[in-house]
């Protein structure tokens, strides 16, 4: 069923805004990738399907999962993600520049809030809103889940939303985002981790140093191992 649901996702055209801005992207390429051929597409959640951790990102990159078609891959925000995930057990390396360069991550998986690389990479609350039946989808999939990191504000408001509309939670007002803050959850839901996103501008900044996100996921190793 995840392997359907992700065909799904490639297949959306409901934003016509972001496919035309990733098709563009794919035909215009960035010289350093002009031999490429970019995926140009929405792309799919990948990961372990037994997996008890959710990672929960903004949206691909422009010139990064956009042209790899795969998340987090080929651009910088993957490269200190990816470290992290390795160095915490999560991830069988510490790169990843390419569909199928051997990369396997075990007992995580990664989706998020948008799957189509917006301009600025800014999607609007209606893209957004756009993509949430996908998300909503694997929630019900993903049966062993124990733990969801949500890289940035954006997709830490993105997955409050989805609690708020099935009524697990009435109201966002007690959660407060920050780095490696830990939200636990009733009736069964998994544990909520934020984080600082690892984009260029927060790990050229300091603002978050790989230190800090490889904390996060020793957090989220810790809460799965005492379950």
């Amino acid at each position: 069923m995840l392997d359907l649901l992700q065909q799904e996702i490639v297949d959306c055209r409901l934003c016509p805004r972001l496919r035309e801005h990733c098709s563009h992207i794919a035909e215009v390429k960035r010289r350093a990738y002009r031999e490429w051929e970019y995926w140009g597409r929405p792309v799919p959640s990948f990961g372990d399907p037994q997996a008890r951790v959710l990672i929960l990102g903004l949206a691909p990159g422009a010139h990064g999962s956009n042209r790899t078609g795969r998340m987090f891959t080929g651009d910088r925000s993957g490269e200190m993600l990816f470290r992290a995930l390795h160095k915490t057990g999560f991830a069988s390396q510490p790169a990843s520049v390419a569909r199928g360069d051997g990369l396997a991550l075990d007992d995580a998986y990664i989706t998020a809030v948008a799957h189509c690389a917006p301009p600025g990479n800014k999607p609007t609350p209606e893209e957004i809103r756009n993509c949430r039946p996908f998300l909503e989808r694997e929630l019900g999939l993903l049966t062993n889940l124990r733990v969801l990191v949500a890289l940035g504000k954006i997709a830490f408001d993105g997955y409050l939303d989805v609690l708020k509309r099935r009524g697990a939670i009435a109201s966002r007002a007690a959660f407060t985002f920050g780095h490696n803050r830990a939200f636990p959850m009733s009736d069964g839901l998994p544990l909520l981790i934020s984080s600082y996103h690892p984009s260029q501008q927060n790990t050229s900044t300091g603002k978050l140093t790989e230190r800090m996100l490889v904390d996060v996921f020793r957090r989220a190793r810790k809460a799965i191992e005492a379950q």
